[in-house]
């Protein structure tokens, strides 16, 4: 039996990545994509819903919805870094707001795990919607790493 060649070790991490979204019954019922899945920054976006709105007034996503993205986008991300995560778990995720995000627009989350030990992976995120000069939130979290 051969070993897989490196392209097909990217693809199958990429296969991963993609299911451990799919799987989680949140993710789809927020509607989260994924738009970039790489070993550099994995993408998700989330479309703008009415009832995702946590103040009907403004119309500004509720944080709580930005936070499942961001805590989903990184998790993402360290199934597809080359480490060859078989699943992660959030172990601290911290998140700062920085503004709402614009009402009637979809949000994005971009994620790279930048560092990996024997069981902890650490990633940094941003969550933008279409003025990527200013974030609606960034976080750093730790995730646990089981291979």
């Amino acid at each position: 039996m051969t070993e897989p060649s490196p392209q097909e070790l990217a693809e199958q991490r990429q296969r991963i990545a993609r299911q451990f979204i799919e799987v989680i019954p949140h993710a789809r019922a927020l509607g989260m994509r994924f738009l970039t899945l790489s070993e550099e920054a994995t993408e998700i976006s989330l479309p703008w819903r009415e009832d995702l709105v946590g103040d009907p007034r403004s119309g500004v996503i509720h944080g709580g919805v930005i936070s499942a993205l961001m805590d989903t986008c990184c998790g993402a991300a360290v199934m597809a870094h080359p480490a060859g995560a078989r699943s992660t778990a959030t172990i601290d995720l911290r998140i700062d707001y920085m503004r709402p995000a614009t009402p009637g627009q979809a949000i994005r989350a971009r994620a790279s795990c930048y560092h990996v030990t024997r069981s902890v992976a650490f990633v940094r995120a941003m969550a933008m919607d279409d003025d990527e000069t200013r974030p609606v939130a960034t976080a750093t979290g730790a995730f646990t790493i089981e291979r």
